[in-house]
């Protein structure tokens, strides 16, 4: 199918349906996991992405290590909350180009804070000159230095657009 033939728009939502209607269990059992250790992108940069993610995102650094992968790599952590970290690799020596968002690939990551935070976030975005789009008056959608797609959501975790999804 072409990008521009007509979505059978009919079809896709009674499988959307057939799916949640088949594996979404009301009782379901308790995870396996216990949350996201962390997640990991790529930085051209340690110390942009560090001023990046403490200085405007506020997320504090926690830790900065060599990466046990690559010799002289350096892998660091950032405080997303409740216990989950956000890391980075860089790979010095290495050309990765540009960031590529591919299908397959990472669409955006997105971090819930409060919406006090998000408003001041927002701010400190105004203030930097990162450029965002603004959705549903809860969504913030933004580049970060290495050209990663970022979510602030002033919605709790768990939750999206008011409807509960765990």
């Amino acid at each position: 199918m072409s990008a521009l033939e007509p979505l059978d728009v009919a079809a896709i939502e009674a499988e959307r349906t057939r799916i949640r209607d088949t594996h979404l269990a009301s009782d379901r059992p308790a995870s396996s996991a216990r949350g996201v250790h962390h997640v990991a992108l790529l930085s051209a940069d340690v110390e942009r992405t560090v001023r990046f993610y403490q200085g405007i995102l506020e997320f504090p650094l926690t830790e900065v290590i060599e990466n046990r992968d690559y010799k002289g790599s350096t892998h660091f952590f950032f405080d997303v909350g409740n216990g989950n970290l956000l890391a980075f690799f860089d790979f010095p020596g290495l050309d990765l180009g540009p960031y590529a968002e591919v299908l397959g690939g990472l669409h955006h990551l997105a971090i819930s804070v409060d919406p006090t935070t998000w408003q001041r976030l927002r701010e400190r975005l105004d203030a930097a000159g990162v450029d965002y789009e603004e959705e549903s008056g809860s969504s913030l959608y933004f580049r970060d230095p290495d050209g990663a797609r970022v979510e602030l959501l002033a919605e709790p975790l768990g939750e999206m657009y008011g409807h509960s999804v765990r």
